[in-house]
């Protein structure tokens, strides 16, 4: 499933964050980490003062002797690292690595050198996030991090289900992490309330159609859960089905009432919309969420669609 996991690291204490994620996710998929730093001009106070040959040469150097002792620790858990560095735009630099080395799931700190922001996610995490397309999960720098990085164990797992042949790409995954021993899986289906927009009142008439549009479904939901918990070990599941109208924002009271520590999500979902990246929902937990977020990609093959910047800018660098 994920034979390789890539775990940027910008030697500050907030991306490591994801370091106990690292360890437990590597555990479980009994997968290879690549840790990967990458060196940026624009990490000097001066971006248009002339890079000192020596100055990087020792960055360098300190940079993977950072990695080499990262490297050292997770080793000694029994977790098989690699390291590299590189240099360049550190969004741009994560992308092309993740894609010309076939990584399957990208592990990053919501935040990392430049510090907490009242963003839920630094710029650096959003490009790659809108450029990626392998899995991706992200680790809220601002919760209180694990000071073990060999203890850190899942509970609770929300996987948000809509129905769709998409969302459910990310069973498999859970699946394997309800092998965990005192790990539940939450699957949920939320049935959205019809919208009827309109200038005036709804009449009781078509109040009761939506009533009844609604029953029907959230029967329907309740037979697809009870359908798809069969693959999950009886006393590592539970199902939900909530009736809200909108999604994400009864998701997001979910994961705050059943203490979700980790959130599995299918890049797309019914809607099926796969010309960028990620969907709404997903785009929605990545602005909003509180929890790390596991983001799995359903259309890994597939090139994302450039925005007008980006195709104006390489023309611009093709005359």
């Amino acid at each position: 499933m994920f034979d390789k996991i890539l775990v940027p690291l910008d030697r500050s204490g907030l991306a490591e964050c994801v370091l106990p994620h690292a360890v437990a996710l590597a555990r479980a998929l009994n997968a290879q980490l690549i840790l990967l730093h990458v060196l940026s001009v624009s990490d000097k106070p001066d971006r248009l003062r002339a890079v000192d040959p020596l100055e990087w040469h020792l960055r360098r150097a300190e940079a993977e002797s950072y990695l080499q002792a990262v490297c050292a620790r997770l080793q000694e858990a029994g977790v098989p690292s690699e390291t590299q560095v590189t240099d360049g735009d550190a969004a741009e630099m994560i992308v092309d690595f993740a894609h010309e080395h076939e990584i399957e799931l990208v592990l990053m700190a919501s935040h990392g050198q430049s510090g907490l922001s009242g963003w839920n996610v630094s710029s650096v995490v959003q490009k790659v996030i809108m450029r990626t397309r392998a899995s991706l999960m992200i680790v809220r720098a601002y919760r209180p991090a694990q000071a073990d990085i060999l203890t850190l164990q899942y509970q609770r797992i929300l996987v948000p289900l809509d129905n769709s042949a998409r969302a459910e790409c990310v069973l498999p995954l859970a699946a394997v992490l309800a092998r965990i021993p005192e790990t539940q899986i939450l699957l949920a289906h939320v049935v959205q309330r019809p919208a009827m927009p309109r200038r005036t009142p709804p009449s009781q008439e078509e109040i009761e159609l939506a009533d009844r549009l609604v029953e029907r479904n959230r029967i329907e939901a309740e037979n697809y859960l009870e359908v798809v918990r069969v693959q999950f070990p009886p006393s590592a599941v539970e199902t939900r089905v909530l009736v809200g109208s909108q999604a994400a924002s009864t998701l997001h009271d979910l994961v705050d009432q059943e203490r979700i520590d980790l959130v599995l999500l299918s890049a797309h979902g019914y809607s099926g919309e796969t010309r960028w990246s990620h969907g709404g929902l997903v785009a929605n937990f990545v602005a909003y969420g509180s929890c790390p977020l596991l983001i799995f990609q359903d259309a890994p093959g597939e090139p994302s669609v450039l925005t007008q910047a980006e195709a104006a800018v390489r023309g611009a660098g093709s005359h």
